[in-house]
């Protein structure tokens, strides 16, 4: 039925696709990932400056972040699947594009509608990472090579080295937030005449036709939990109303999806794939990975570090520095390697080394790192190794080698609904317990260990739902494919 107009390509074996043709193409859709990790970290150091510029407050300005990640995620559910049928060279291209637009409005931006407009612009872009990584397995046919890559493009999500966000708090100081936006568009235009240079077009699902009747209530469904999770993260001040409605919303939208994609003919995802544990098992992985890890570091550990009286009382630029940056550095460093070691090692089990590491760090930063500033930035860089640099790295792997031949975008995309969902549920989770258990005093310590202590378990379940993720034997090297028969 799906006749695809470019078959995945043989490009160690052409001389159109060289190691110095796949160098050029990685080094443009890195570009890309680059590009669209701008939009995200290089802002965070500037939420107060775009307050005070625009005379508004911050939680206000926060909103624009919601709006962003929350469009980001939408877009990211059927974007593959598009750039499946109709070109992924085609698609991406057409969103850094966007980004473009939506960065250079933001930087014009005299008003926070006008600022509101820009990053729901931005947020088309948001499987930038996973249409990249499609494109690189569509042309990398060795699993080490592709490995590798995959590392390196990945690692962009935890953060250009830590870089992008020193810059961007200087950029905002220096010269507004508005200079931010624009080095986002200078380096967008950049990554766009690369790719559409260096880039290589590939249409696996070329002549199926769109199932835009599934996208709307899968979007729908995804949105309405989006909300909810974002409401409930205001904590005492959330509307119980919306967060109970937006649950119930996304049960009816997506009651109403399954059945939408068992009757039509070209289905957006086929039920029989979302049945499958490499499916679900993945997803739900991703899920709790996310929600036990991410507001870990990017939450509580922030805050206690500027916490004046159960914390370190750091100011929030030097608390990013010692804390953030390593992070994100560790992370980049180590994506690569990660990739490259998970097909001779193989996916799954390299994932669990992360997910060992990211709970035992987690442990560690609760009952020792919460008193002593040396363990605290220790156990930070350590799950800047064992998640950003690992776990991260192979969930996005996982998505794009687990995805069926017929179908290969649709599992990255629900794979990213997964990590936006987890990281909205992780913010409105571990920091309520925090709460719950006390800010101020010594109390104030228990609070933060007691949520440091709740994502270790929620990771934990993580590392247990991973052993039900099959193996992806055609992306793993033939001796650890042999090997594990063997055994068996």
């Amino acid at each position: 039925m799906n006749t695809p107009s470019t078959t995945k390509s043989n490009a160690s074996n052409t001389p159109a696709m060289s190691k110095k043709s796949i160098g050029a193409l990685t080094a443009a859709l890195l570009a890309a990932c680059i590009a669209f990790q701008l939009n995200a970290s290089m802002l965070s150091p500037a939420l107060v400056t775009m307050a005070r510029e625009l005379k508004t407050d911050d939680a206000t300005i926060g909103l624009s972040q919601t709006l962003y990640f929350t469009l980001a995620a939408l877009f990211s559910l059927f974007l593959p699947r598009l750039s499946d049928i109709v070109g992924r060279k085609r698609v991406l291209v057409g969103m850094l594009a966007v980004m473009l637009v939506g960065s250079i409005v933001a930087a014009l931006a005299v008003n926070v509608p006008m600022l509101f407009a820009g990053r729901i612009i931005q947020g088309v872009t948001g499987p930038v990472v996973p249409i990249c990584l499609l494109v690189l397995r569509n042309e990398i046919t060795d699993p080490k090579r592709y490995g590798a890559a995959l590392g390196l493009l990945t690692a962009v999500n935890g953060g250009i080295a830590g870089i992008d966000a020193l810059a961007g708090g200087w950029i905002a100081t220096n010269f507004g937030f508005r200079g931010i936006f624009w080095v986002i568009a200078v380096v967008t235009v950049v990554a766009l005449a690369l790719v559409t240079v260096w880039g290589v077009e590939s249409r696996p699902s070329a002549g199926t036709r769109m199932d835009w009747v599934g996208v709307v209530p899968l979007v729908i469904s995804v949105g309405a939990l989006l909300t909810a999770f974002n409401e409930a993260g205001k904590l005492g001040a959330a509307n119980p109303g919306l967060v109970v409605g937006g649950i119930v919303v996304a049960l009816a939208a997506f009651a109403v999806f399954w059945a939408v994609e068992s009757r039509v003919r070209e289905p957006l995802v086929e039920t029989r794939f979302l049945k499958r544990r490499g499916t679900w098992a993945l997803l739900a992985t991703t899920f709790l990975t996310m929600t036990g890890v991410f507001a870990v570091v990017n939450g509580l550990v922030t805050s206690l570090a500027q916490n004046g009286d159960a914390g370190f009382g750091m100011e929030a630029d030097l608390a990013s520095l010692v804390f953030l940056t390593p992070y994100a550095l560790v992370g980049w460093i180590v994506g690569p390697f990660a990739g490259r070691l998970a097909p001779t090692l193989g996916y799954r089990a390299v994932l669990r080394v992360g997910l060992v590491g990211s709970i035992v760090a987690t442990v560690l930063m609760a009952l020792v790192g919460v008193h002593s500033l040396p363990v605290l930035v220790a156990t930070t860089v350590l799950i800047g190794i064992t998640y950003a640099g690992i776990a991260n790295i192979i969930l996005n792997g996982l998505g794009i080698v687990l995805s069926p031949e017929s179908n290969p975008g649709f599992l990255p995309g629900l794979n990213a609904g997964a990590f936006n969902l987890g990281a909205g549920v992780s913010f409105a989770v571990l920091p309520a317990l925090q709460i719950a258990l006390g800010v101020g005093g010594s109390s104030g310590t228990a609070g933060y260990s007691g949520g440091m202590l709740l994502g270790a378990v929620i990771t934990t379940a993580a590392l247990a739902i991973s052993f039900l993720i099959p193996r992806p034997e055609d992306a793993e090297t033939p001796a650890i494919v042999q090997q594990k028969e063997s055994v068996r």
